[in-house]
C-alpha cells in the first residue's frame, strides 16, 4: 500500500501515505478538491493567510477534518517562517490558529506525543515532512521550502525526536509529501551554489544546469538524502511522488498561479 488519493462522502479529495496507512496514523494531505473557497482559491483553502474569508476557511477545514476523521477545532496550526525552528505542542495549544490569526509564530515543525491534537502545516510547492514514531507514539510535521532543505529541517526534526522524545532513529517512519518536482522547479545559480555548500557529496543529483545560469533542482532527493543520513531507514521512509505544479485541478502551485491561490495542508493525528 503507498501513496494513495482517496474521495470521501463528503466530496472531499485528500491523499494518504502508505507507510502511515499501514501503522495506523491518522492522516492526510488535502488536495484543491471538495472546499468551498471562489475559484482564485481552487476551492479547498486551508490557509486564513490568503485573503479568503474566515468562513469559507473555517468551512474547509471543517470538511477536511470530517473526511480524514479528526476534530478540525482542536487543530494546532504553524505560522511558517522558511527556517528550522521547530514547537512541541502540547495539550494547552489545542486550536492555536483555528481563529484565523495564526499558529504557533515562527514554527516550520511540530511535534506532539498528546493523542487527538491535530498537528497541521501548509504548502502550495514546499516539500511537506511528516514522522511517526509507531514505539514512543510521537508524531511531527515540518515544512521544508528550499530553504528549510539548505538548512536540513529533516535532520534537525530526527535529531529532536531523538533528544526530546527518546524516539530511536531506526524505529521513526518519515514520508516526504506532494511538491514541486525536479523537472518543474527551476532556480537561480545562488540557489544551487547553496545547495552544493550544503550537499558537497550528492549535489549532481540534487541541482541541474539548465543553461542561462538557472538550474533545476529535485528537492525530493534533498530530503530524502538528508533524512537517510539522518539515520532514517530506507524501508522507512516514502515518497509521495505527486507534483504540485504538474497536477493542476487536483494540487495546489504557488509557481502556477504566480501566487494568486489558496493552501493545501497535511495534518497528522495520534
Amino acid at each position: 500500500m503507498a501513496t494513495k488519493i482517496r474521495t470521501a462522502d463528503n466530496g472531499v479529495k485528500y491523499i494518504t501515505f502508505g507507510l502511515f496507512d499501514r501503522a495506523g496514523l491518522k492522516h492526510g494531505f488535502s488536495t484543491s478538491v471538495g472546499g468551498v473557497s471562489p475559484d482564485m482559491y481552487q476551492s479547498m483553502n486551508l490557509g486564513f493567510n490568503r485573503g479568503d474569508s474566515y468562513d469559507n476557511v473555517i468551512t474547509n477545514h471543517r470538511l477536511f477534518a470530517e473526511a480524514v476523521g479528526y476534530e478540525y477545532k482542536k487543530t494546532v496550526l504553524s505560522d511558517q517562517i522558511h527556517e528550522t525552528h521547530i514547537a512541541h505542542v502540547t495539550e494547552a495549544d489545542a486550536g492555536t490558529g483555528m481563529d484565523g490569526n495564526g499558529g504557533i509564530k515562527g514554527m516550520d515543525g511540530l511535534i506532539t506525543d498528546v493523542p487527538g491534537i491535530p498537528l497541521m502545516t501548509f504548502y502550495a510547492d514546499c516539500v511537506p515532512l511528516f514522522f511517526y514514531d509507531p514505539v514512543k507514539k510521537v508524531a511531527a510535521a515540518a515544512h521544508s521550502g528550499w530553504r528549510g532543505t539548505v538548512s536540513k529541517i529533516g535532520n534537525v526534526m530526527v535529531d529532536k525526536l531523538v533528544s526530546d522524545n527518546g524516539c530511536k532513529r531506526e524505529d521513526i517512519l518519515a514520508v516526504i509529501g506532494p511538491s514541486i518536482c525536479k523537472n518543474c522547479y527551476e532556480v537561480s545559480g545562488d540557489v544551487a551554489e547553496k545547495f552544493a555548500m550544503s550537499f558537497p557529496d550528492d549535489i549532481d543529483n540534487i541541482a541541474f544546469k539548465k543553461g542561462n545560469g538557472k538550474y533545476m533542482l529535485d528537492l525530493w532527493e534533498a530530503n530524502r538524502h538528508v533524512l537517510v543520513s539522518s539515520g532514517i531507514k530506507e524501508e522507512n521512509l516514502e515518497i509521495a511522488g505527486i507534483c504540485t505544479f504538474h497536477n493542476p485541478g487536483l494540487m495546489i502551485s504557488h509557481r502556477k498561479t504566480g501566487g494568486i491561490r489558496g493552501s493545501m495542508a497535511g495534518v497528522v493525528v495520534l
